[in-house]
């Protein structure tokens, strides 16, 4: 029997290491890579056409050296494109334009909410709330408050309860 009638692999990485993520090594490589917090359709294809591998080549069947090819052009995304394209443009401090992958993402957006809220601006108030906070309409959307409408069971159940009450009371005179 062949593996290919077993249905093993035997050459196939199930989980492939990129930076601190483990990618799914049975899925092509542009689709694995938008696993990569930072990492879009886009910049996955771009990255794989930087790198000269197939983008619909499934990413667990390449070999050491062209996964390390990949990690490189990952970590080192924000140099080889434009700068409208990388997602931390003119950073608050620095000024320089990156691309942030990963943990990275989350971290500094953390700090930028809290810069914000500190500093007291609209969008940090907004934060704070927990209210809308780039411009969408409010007015029907967004509501946690509960139910938006008439509650007819509720309006049933008080108008019971006033009837019940008025029997009680004509019926003591």
């Amino acid at each position: 029997m062949s593996t290919e009638e077993t249905g093993e692999d035997d050459d196939l990485t199930y989980f492939v290491r990129v930076g601190q993520t483990d990618l799914d090594g049975t899925k092509s490589v542009e689709r694995a890579l938008t696993g990569l917090d930072g990492v879009g359709h886009r910049a996955a294809r771009l990255i794989a056409r930087q790198v000269g591998i197939d983008r619909r080549e499934t990413f667990g069947r390449l070999e050491e050296d062209r996964i390390e090819e990949i990690v490189d052009a990952v970590e080192t995304f924000a140099e080889n494109v434009p700068d409208w394209l990388a997602n931390r443009r003119n950073d608050f401090f620095s000024g320089e334009t990156d691309h942030l992958i990963g943990n990275e993402v989350e971290l500094v957006r953390e700090q930028d909410v809290n810069r914000m809220q500190k500093i007291g601006s609209y969008k940090g108030k907004r934060h704070q709330r927990g209210r809308k906070v780039r411009g969408q309409r409010t007015k029907s959307t967004g509501r946690t408050e509960g139910t938006v409408g008439v509650n007819v069971e509720e309006i049933r159940e008080e108008m019971e309860e006033e009837a019940a009450e008025e029997e009680d009371e004509g019926g003591e005179l």
